[in-house]
């Protein structure tokens, strides 16, 4: 195993949470908030010296790492990573434990939402600044794992190539950078249209940095308990509507809408998205609720954010849940099984079934009638993944079952988990304190809102590198 090697580029993405550390210092500095500047000053110099020290142990090795190497690297990101995010919760005067403030960090990097600080509004600004930050920067991380390194073609079990529509080059040892380089822009200039949009929508531009930092990233934490509390017109709505949109959709589609020809046939993903979200509404659009609303909660399912308008008590948590579980574009950053992987399973079975009934006829295996094929490695793999995530919820739901939530909310936190979802109004979830759950659930939880992003395969391939040594 390069160590060495994994240690370099672990250097690397401890460096950003510098520069974090180094904004929320000058907004504190400049807004007179010093009551905890000295956690960022800790979490600046802690990073440095980390990030340092991890550069310095592997500046001389070999750069190239192979694919069990670089899923430690990401498993490796995300725990070092939670961990310097965690110091400002810690020393923080709110008197949170070591392990909420892993929990808080880990749910901010992850998207996920969860959080075990209630009164969110009375909160210091630096510290709600801070908990934004942290969904924006793990955003940045997952989108650069998720075409860097889970496009490997050894194992491809996120199925970028399905969707994506760029150069056939993207993927070479000799264009990282760049495209490092190009997903850095592309996601810092949607993250910066939506700040705008909603800062001219009329919201405070510190509501409006939050908010795009959330957006953007799929997360669910907000500058105050909730959403309605800050976006009340409709035109904030439309804009909090478009918002999402984006995040639901190919990280690409908009730069390639500048530089390509034909976008259908790149992005027939997110059109098919598009059209499910419209037969989603029209499912539902007779209950008793407002129509805008509505589609709001489908979207925001379906985009893994949580977000709602709804209140508690609706009727329809369950139809949310369950869409919660299809999340949007391979290349974003919704978590769940993913549309695609549906659609691949669904099309095989049909066709399974078409042959049994008709043996000659001749099967289509074009995937949303593109070009693209849907081959055998693709069919084990959308099943594997389907698998895995019913493996991943059976286990996560035995360990909460124990806690005092009951089974229903333990079953439906564990989609949330594994969806990296806020646990809203809309799935009848918002009451549950995080703070007060026991150890096991907690670290439970931070397990699985990982496993939630990198899938569960991951972690039973570097299980099995470790266990049967080549």
């Amino acid at each position: 195993m390069n160590f060495k090697g994994i240690s370099f580029y672990l250097s690397l993405f401890c460096f950003p949470i510098s520069f974090l550390a180094l904004i929320n210092i000058l907004y504190a500095t400049y807004f007179d908030y010093f009551l905890s500047i000295e956690t960022y000053f800790i979490t600046l110099v802690s990073s440095l010296i980390i990030g340092s020290g991890l550069l310095y142990f592997g500046k001389n090795s070999v750069k190239k790492i192979y694919y069990i190497d670089q899923l430690i690297l990401i498993i490796s990101t995300y725990l070092l990573i939670s961990m310097l995010i965690a110091i400002p919760f810690y020393l923080s005067n709110y008197q949170v434990t070591f392990l909420n403030s892993i929990f808080e960090a880990v749910s901010g990097l992850t998207g996920t939402g969860f959080s075990v600080f209630k009164n969110i509004k009375y909160l210091d600004p630096t510290l709600i600044l801070w908990r934004s930050s942290s969904q924006w920067i793990g955003g940045l991380y997952f989108l650069i794992f998720l075409m860097i390194i889970f496009s490997n073609k050894t194992f491809n079990y996120k199925m970028t190539d399905l969707v994506y529509s760029g150069d056939s080059s993207y993927k070479s040892e000799e264009n990282i950078k760049e495209n490092i380089t190009k997903i850095i822009i592309v996601y810092s200039v949607l993250s910066l249209i939506i700040f705008t949009l909603l800062n001219i929508s009329g919201l405070r531009l510190f509501n409006s940095l939050n908010i795009s930092m959330t957006l953007i990233s799929g997360g669910g934490f907000l500058p105050t308990d909730n959403i309605y509390k800050i976006i009340s017109t409709n035109f904030q709505k439309i804009i909090f509507f478009f918002s999402l949109i984006i995040s639901m959709l190919n990280l690409f589609l908009l730069f390639n809408l500048f530089n390509k020809k034909n976008l259908l046939d790149g992005h027939r993903e997110d059109l098919y998205l598009v059209i499910f979200l419209i037969l989603l509404f029209g499912l539902i659009s007779f209950n008793d609720y407002s129509a805008f609303d509505l589609i709001l909660s489908i979207l925001s399912s379906l985009a893994s954010s949580g977000l709602t308008f709804l209140d508690q008590g609706n009727n329809l948590s369950l139809y949310f849940l369950l869409i919660t579980l299809v999340g949007g574009s391979l290349i974003s950053n919704t978590s769940g099984i993913k549309l695609i992987r549906f659609y691949i399973l669904l099309k095989i079975t049909s066709s399974e079934i078409l042959k049994l009934i008709s043996p000659n006829s001749i099967i289509n295996k074009t995937i949303f009638s593109s070009n693209r094929k849907i081959s055998d490695e693709s069919i084990r793999i959308s099943f594997l993944i389907f698998i895995s995530f019913f493996v991943s919820l059976f286990i996560l739901s035995s360990f909460l079952v124990v806690d005092n939530i009951g089974f229903e909310k333990s079953f439906k936190l564990s989609i949330l988990t594994l969806t990296n979802t806020l646990n809203s109004t809309m799935y009848n979830m918002e009451n549950i304190n995080f703070s007060n759950l026991l150890t096991s659930s907690k670290m439970s939880l931070i397990f699985f809102m990982i496993v939630g992003k990198i899938e569960l395969i991951s972690i039973f391939l570097i299980f099995k590198k470790l266990i049967f040594k080549d």
